[in-house]
C-alpha cells in the first residue's frame, strides 16, 4: 500500500503563496518533495482558524501560516498549543527581525506583498504553469513555455522550475529517460527556450544514493549505480546536442546560483 501524503495546511491572511513556497521548499528534503497542501487565503478571523486547527488536528497534519496581525497569529498559535498542533509562524519572526533593526513599528496590513498589479498575477500564473507541467506530466506546455529544463533525475528541475516561476518565467521541465523517448513537442520547441541540466557522475551518485537511503531502498540498486548513471548522461548528452540547445553544469551548483545562469541565457536570446 502507498503511504498516504503528508498534509499541510497553509494560512493566510493573503494569498497565501509565500507560505505554499517555503513549505514546498522544505518538504521537498523529505520524501521527494511529496506533500499534500491545503490553503485557506484571506483569513481575517478567528473562527475560521479554529476550523483549520480542528481540521489539522483530525488530520495529524501540520499548519504554516503567514498572518501579519499579532493578535492573529497569537491566536493561530494559542489555538494550535490548546490542540496539540505543529503550527510553524513563517512571517512572523522576519517582521519582529525588521521591527527590531529598523526601530519601527510594522504596518500590520495584510496582502502588502501581493498587491494585486500586472506583475503579481503573472507570478501566479507562471507558478501555477510550473505546477502543471512539472516532470514531464504534459508535453503539450513545452510549446507555450518560456523555458524548458531538461535533464536527468535529481538535477534540480522541479526546484529550478518553481525557482524561475517566481522570476515570472513559465517554466516546463523533461526528464530524460533511456527507456522513454522524449515527447514529440520537446524538438518543436525553439532550441533558445531548451535549457538542458547535466551533472558529474559521482556527484549524482552521492545524490541518488541519499535519495535511496531516505525512501528506505538498498544504495546499491541500479538508480545509483555508476554504470547506470554513465549511461543516462550519455543519452541525455545525445539529446541535448540534436536539439542544439545551452548545457549548463549543476554540480556543486545552488539552485539560485543555476537560475540565475538560465536567466542570463534567457535574456541573451538563448545563447549559452
Amino acid at each position: 500500500m502507498t503511504a498516504p501524503l503528508p498534509i499541510v495546511y497553509v494560512v493566510s491572511d493573503s494569498v497565501g503563496e509565500t507560505a505554499e513556497f517555503v513549505v514546498r521548499a522544505a518538504a521537498s528534503q523529505f520524501n521527494g518533495g511529496r506533500v499534500e497542501i491545503r490553503r485557506i487565503s484571506y483569513v481575517d478571523d478567528i473562527e475560521p482558524i479554529r476550523e483549520v486547527i480542528q481540521a489539522a488536528k483530525e488530520a495529524n497534519a501540520l499548519v504554516g501560516f503567514t498572518l501579519v496581525l499579532p493578535e492573529m497569529r497569537e491566536a493561530l498559535l494559542r489555538e494550535a498549543t490548546e490542540q496539540g498542533v505543529i503550527a510553524v509562524d513563517i512571517l512572523g519572526p522576519m517582521i519582529q527581525a525588521f521591527s527590531k533593526i529598523n526601530n519601527q513599528s510594522p504596518k500590520n496590513l495584510p496582502g502588502l506583498v501581493h498587491q494585486l498589479d500586472d506583475e503579481y498575477f503573472r507570478r501566479v500564473e507562471a507558478i501555477e504553469f510550473a505546477v502543471k507541467y512539472d516532470d514531464g506530466k504534459d508535453p503539450r506546455g513545452l510549446l507555450r513555455a518560456d523555458v524548458v529544463l531538461i535533464g536527468v533525475s535529481r538535477t534540480s528541475k522541479t526546484p529550478l522550475s518553481m525557482f524561475l516561476a517566481h522570476k515570472r518565467l513559465k517554466a516546463a521541465n523533461v526528464p530524460l529517460v533511456p527507456e522513454v523517448t522524449p515527447p514529440e513537442e520537446l524538438f518543436e520547441v525553439n532550441p533558445r527556450k531548451v535549457i538542458g541540466l547535466t551533472i558529474s557522475p559521482d556527484e549524482l551518485n552521492l545524490i541518488r544514493t541519499e535519495r535511496l537511503k531516505a525512501l528506505g531502498l538498498r544504495s546499491q540498486a541500479n538508480y545509483a549505480a555508476h554504470e547506470r548513471i554513465l549511461s543516462e548522461l550519455e543519452y541525455a548528452e545525445k539529446i541535448m546536442k540534436k536539439i542544439g540547445c545551452p548545457v549548463i553544469n549543476v554540480s556543486n551548483k545552488a539552485v539560485e546560483e543555476t537560475a540565475s545562469i538560465i536567466m542570463d541565457i534567457i535574456k541573451r536570446g538563448g545563447r549559452g
